[in-house]
């Protein structure tokens, strides 16, 4: 059976297609006449040959074909090619086989398109030696010439069954894989997975349509992903791209789907096939104000800020927590394919707040120091880092008990912790501003935020991505000895605690002396977080007591030196044993069981 030339068809192309449906097995409406596979001398494609009239001869033929079905007529390349390698595959990716080999045979730009393996059998075919004469020999290098490095293209020649789905469970079993995509004998995935080479009537040979992400959630069913942001969200994606062959094919984030992010060919960064070399361009990108209404950008570039765009590189999805070196990437504290709008919940009530919103999926570590892969509290993620490895944070203060370990702080067995794994039962705080109060539990986010985020009441985008203020805070909250009390210098602690009634004596009777009149700050006597007691000296560090021993120091005597101590003796009422400021506080008892009453005159007024 000869292919019939184009020249000869009369009343279109119908015969020809016909003819050669036949031979390598396609419907009958598929059609490569006109597209780019079309490389006859009649071809509207700038490379085409110079006087074949055949369309099919440049892959198959009817007679003398080589060894691989559908009666291939093109050598099998004999390359090694570089495969694509992930730490987050779960496939056992091999070698391209069968149709893949066939494709790359033009695909990989290493052999001649005119170079078929035989003519027809008609009288004059050129020999094998002497290969069709085309406008362009190679494939030119651009989108189309995969070379043999693969490395940066979806991977092919691995087995797609239902071990690989058990050990990926984002991954569909293939009894649930539209017949659309039809696997290899052993279940192959091949180029012709994803690509129809007789049919481009979607663009690309590609058997499903790309938008929305059909072609690829048919194998991936990525958790979160049906009402993620970036699958709902129809945010413009034109954004800062300006090379022509970066546009992305259609007008809006939805329809383009997973291609904002991932090229399934010649991707500029190999793991996990990310459009940009740098892991953070590819949420900086729109991220930086140009599409997303926040500008992340600016943020993590303030004085404290957890610096994304210096760590390339350093992360890794499958990174063990207590062994990572420290960093802060986007995707250690968002899950793309998850993430939703909204806020991590900062209304006070009497449970942790969530990871939802834009840490919903996120990996986490509990409070007892378990790791999990989807966190249920947001303060599950801080703990990642500021938790058994701590990131380092700068500080000046040095404490009684001294904890780098925020997840110890929290504990809920502490004598004192502000409540943010579990709530507090302490009625001797008096000073709560509604709608907070005792029972009430706060998150990370109340005091680590931007500092001008719209949770906070400013316009910049919510999250400890950057502060002007140390470490990280959403307000101004001085530690330096000696500062001036006003409602700025503390004004993270006023945010929740008022400022009338601190000053005013009525959980403490010195709490105007020591703040206004001798200008100690907060950080001197409290330790925000929690104080583990399992970590430091016996005392009694209740209501967050931990001094800062730069400020307070022993009391020296004759004989000696008396240890710095605090003991709480009841409701307003206790004890301290330590030097401030140069004078003496030895057994210095304060309150007498019940509420205090306002010192009138001297200093406390």
């Amino acid at each position: 059976m000869n292919e019939v030339p184009r020249s000869r068809i009369t009343g279109g192309l119908v015969a020809t297609l016909i003819v050669v449906s036949f031979a390598i097995g396609v419907r009958g409406d598929d059609t490569i006449v006109g597209s780019p596979h079309d490389l006859s001398m009649l071809s509207p494609n700038p490379i085409r040959a110079v006087a074949e009239d055949r369309v099919c001869v440049f892959c198959h033929i009817p007679h003398n074909g080589q060894p691989q079905a559908p009666l291939w007529n093109r050598f099998d390349p004999q390359l090694h090619y570089r495969v694509y390698q992930s730490s987050t595959t779960d496939a056992r990716i091999g070698q391209p086989s069968g149709p893949s080999k066939m494709c790359l045979s033009c695909h990989d730009g290493l052999m001649a398109i005119g170079m078929v393996a035989s003519g027809s059998g008609r009288p004059g075919d050129p020999p094998p030696e002497h290969p069709i004469v085309m406008t362009r020999r190679f494939i030119p290098p651009g989108p189309s010439n995969l070379t043999n490095d693969l490395s940066d293209d979806h991977p092919i020649g691995f087995r797609y069954d239902r071990a690989l789905s058990r050990r990926d469970p984002q991954i569909r079993s293939p009894d649930l894989v539209s017949r659309e995509i039809p696997l290899g004998k052993h279940n192959e995935v091949h180029c012709t997975a994803c690509h129809d080479p007789h049919n481009n009537r979607l663009g690309d040979f590609l058997r499903i349509s790309d938008r929305r992400s059909a072609l690829c959630i048919t194998c991936h069913d990525l958790r979160g992903w049906r009402d993620a942001a970036h699958n709902t969200v129809p945010a413009a994606t034109l954004g800062r791209r300006v090379d022509p062959e970066e546009r992305l094919k259609y007008p809006n984030m939805v329809d383009n789907g997973c291609a904002v992010c991932h090229k399934v060919h010649s991707a500029p960064c190999t793991e996990r096939l990310l459009r940009y070399p740098r892991e953070e361009d590819n949420c900086l990108n729109c991220h930086d104000g140009s599409i997303a209404r926040t500008d992340i950008l600016s943020e993590i570039r303030k004085f404290s800020a957890h610096r994304g765009d210096t760590r390339t590189g350093v992360h890794d999805p499958r990174e063990r927590d207590g062994l990572m070196r420290p960093h802060a990437e986007c995707v250690d504290c968002h899950n793309p394919h998850a993430a939703r709008p909204g806020l991590i919940a900062r209304r006070p009530g009497p449970a942790p707040a969530l990871a939802d919103g834009p840490i919903r999926g996120v990996r986490g570590v509990t409070i007892a120091g378990l790791p999990v892969d989807d966190a249920t509290f947001a303060y599950e993620l801080c703990f990642r880092c500021h938790g058994d490895r701590p990131a380092p944070v700068r500080t000046t203060i040095i404490r009684d008990v001294q904890e780098y370990n925020v997840r110890r702080e929290f504990q809920p067995y502490n004598p004192s912790f502000h409540p943010v794994a579990a709530a507090r039962r302490n009625s001797d705080v008096v000073s709560l501003i509604p709608p907070y109060r005792v029972g009430t539990m706060i998150t990370c986010t109340d005091c680590h935020n931007a500092d001008d985020a719209r949770a906070m009441g400013g316009a910049g985008p919510n999250g400890p991505h950057g502060s002007r203020w140390a470490p990280l805070l959403a307000d101004r909250y001085e530690t330096r000895d000696f500062t001036v009390e006003s409602a700025t210098a503390y004004a993270l602690c006023y945010r929740c605690h008022d400022r009338t009634s601190i000053l005013r004596d009525d959980s403490f009777p010195f709490h105007r002396l020591h703040v206004v009149v001798a200008r100690a700050p907060c950080s001197a006597c409290h330790d925000p977080h929690g104080i583990n007691a399992a970590a430091g000296p016996s005392g009694s560090h209740t209501n967050l007591i931990n001094f800062d021993r730069l400020i307070v120091r022993p009391v020296r005597t004759a004989g000696g030196s008396l240890p710095v101590r605090f003991q709480d003796t009841g409701r307003y009422s206790g004890n301290c044993t330590l030097n401030c400021h140069g004078v003496d506080h030895i057994n210095l008892v304060y309150g007498g069981g019940g509420p205090p009453r306002p010192i009138v005159g001297g200093l406390g007024r």
